[in-house]
């Protein structure tokens, strides 16, 4: 497939022109003009594109990509070094940050959420269509205990859990968002949710939790933003056709 005609294929998936993000959404370094074979991964980190010259990938497609707002604009030490083995060895990067998140059938949160078989999915953004939405609800066909949540949500990110438990209450409605998105707990609440899970934790948040009565669980970054990247190997596989596989540079974060 071309170049652009892939890039075509992902924008009209991923709908990036619906979001204001931190980071270009789409082709981030150009490489080959025809692209065969494509690795998917969480970050563009050194590891996956060494992994993805091993496996003579002309596109590698991630969630984390590069040239974030903020960021150093000089290209030197790590940076060169990175962007540099993608051009040397004609690879294209794509990077899908808040469109892999949201997107209700590949994305980071929908992903998790059927990790979690919950059902009945509403937007955790009140007032936005669930494809627009950085994050979810859900439901659980029946309540269960604290411990038997936390025991469902490490089976499906594969990794222990930190678990604030702030009361004996039962959970049935579930609010998520993957990734850094300890500050939406508060959404979580206006949702009327039992509980919250995101990536990652601050200091504050356990403190929001106890006095909001809810309960809470930072379950990994990395952890929680691989669902998205997986789908889009299996969308890239199954409906364009092309060689594609996620590959997992696994990280403690």
């Amino acid at each position: 497939m071309q170049r652009v005609e892939f890039e075509k294929r992902l924008k009209s998936l991923l709908t990036p022109h619906l979001f204001r993000d931190y980071a270009p959404n789409g082709l981030q370094v150009e490489g080959k003009d025809t692209i065969s074979k494509v690795v998917t991964g969480v970050t563009a980190s050194q590891a996956l594109i060494d992994r993805a010259i091993e496996l003579e990938a002309d596109a590698l497609v991630v969630h984390h990509g590069y040239f974030w707002k903020g960021e150093a604009p000089e290209i030197k030490g790590m940076k060169y070094r990175r962007i540099s083995a993608l051009i040397k060895n004609d690879i294209n990067l794509f990077g899908y940050h808040l469109p892999l998140d949201a997107h209700p059938t590949y994305g980071n949160n929908s992903g998790l959420a059927v990790a979690l078989s919950l059902s009945d999915f509403s937007s955790l953004e009140q007032g936005k269509p669930l494809n627009e939405s950085i994050g979810l609800v859900g439901e659980l066909a029946q309540p269960e205990s604290g411990l038997a949540f936390k025991a469902r949500v490490e089976k499906a990110v594969g990794r222990d859990v930190l678990f604030e438990q702030t009361s004996n209450a039962a959970i049935k409605r579930v609010a998520l968002c993957t990734g850094g998105a300890q500050g939406y707990i508060t959404k979580a609440v206006e949702c009327d949710a039992d509980v919250f899970i995101t990536g990652e934790v601050s200091e504050k948040t356990i403190h929001e939790a106890r006095e909001l009565g809810i309960h809470f669980i930072a379950a990994g970054h990395h952890a929680t933003e691989r669902f998205g990247p997986m789908g889009l190997a299996e969308f890239i596989s199954e409906e364009l056709g092309l060689d594609a596989e996620f590959v997992d540079i696994d990280n403690p974060a």
